[in-house]
């Protein structure tokens, strides 16, 4: 099992703990609009610390949004394992290639 799959689970399991000893409980309580919005927030950070060249910062950043995309993704109903077979699916496809294939 790899750590994004152990966080996905992790973060399924605090869906039902107490918002105010969890963050992610608290996240997941405030529906998917709110992760989704947090999710939004995170990219932000990242792509400024990725436009300023810090690398340490865009690493501490990606891995922000690695989390609230789990969390997002939670609370949208969609596990992680649906993303990954969609990514297998599209492997060895040009990006072109699969934008094309969606029109």
């Amino acid at each position: 099992m790899s750590v994004l799959e152990r966080l996905a689970a992790t973060i399924a399991a605090r869906r039902g703990a107490d918002p105010d000893s969890s963050w992610t409980a608290r996240l997941l309580a405030r529906g998917p609009a709110k992760c989704a919005e947090k999710f939004g927030e995170e990219a932000v950070e990242a792509i400024v610390a990725a436009a300023q060249g810090d690398r340490a910062g865009l690493t501490t950043e990606a891995a922000d949004v690695l989390y609230h995309l789990l969390v997002m993704l939670e609370a949208g109903g969609v596990d992680l394992a649906d993303v990954l077979a969609e990514l297998d699916r599209r492997e060895g496809r040009s990006g072109i290639e699969e934008k094309a294939a969606r029109r």
